[in-house]
């Protein structure tokens, strides 16, 4: 990991409007963001995760030419979203929990759910229906061919945040050296 990719600034509070959870390109990138990688090397690969801020699991997706990123963790039982398909549910592009099959809008991080309007008619008839914001979204910006991630910083709870726990951390916690204490 290299020193760029290391170093965080402190975020500031703030909440994400819903459709902020990608961004054309800009001139530099915003402050409090974390870099994340070149833009081609995200492209290729299609998802990759990131610890940013020293302790921040995030997942960048790259779709149908846009960026997206959110917790890694499914809200619901803290499902690797990276293994994840995604998929179109009533126009919405969502991201598919791989254990339970959970259904996550990429942009607004709702939770949802196809609802049975009448159970006793014959044949069902059913419809999409949002559980509300279920998992965090994160704002990604693109600057001159890198990819930046500004952490949503909201302080109202999200189920997802459940799964940021060292637990629950990706792999990624692992591969880095670890620093040896001088004697």
């Amino acid at each position: 990991m290299s020193s760029e990719e290391e170093t965080s600034e402190k975020s500031s509070s703030f909440t994400l409007p819903p459709s902020s959870s990608s961004s054309a390109s800009t001139s530099s990138p915003p402050p409090a963001s974390h870099f994340i990688g070149k833009k081609e090397d995200i492209v290729k690969a299609g998802r990759v995760t990131k610890i940013v801020n020293g302790c921040r699991d995030i997942l960048v997706l790259y779709h149908q030419g846009k960026f997206h990123a959110m917790d890694p963790r499914c809200y619901h039982s803290g499902g690797a979203l990276q293994h994840g398909d995604i998929e179109e549910f009533n126009g919405r592009l969502c991201i598919v929990c791989p254990w339970h099959k959970y259904k996550i809008t990429l942009a607004e991080g709702e939770g949802l759910y196809q609802a049975v309007e009448d159970p006793s008619a014959k044949p069902l008839k059913t419809h999409w229906r949002s559980k509300g914001v279920k998992q965090r979204i994160h704002k990604v910006t693109e600057v001159n061919g890198n990819v930046y991630v500004t952490l949503n910083a909201s302080q109202e709870a999200i189920e997802s945040d459940v799964y940021r726990t060292e637990r629950y951390s990706t792999d990624l916690h692992k591969l880095q050296p670890k620093h040896k204490a001088n004697k």
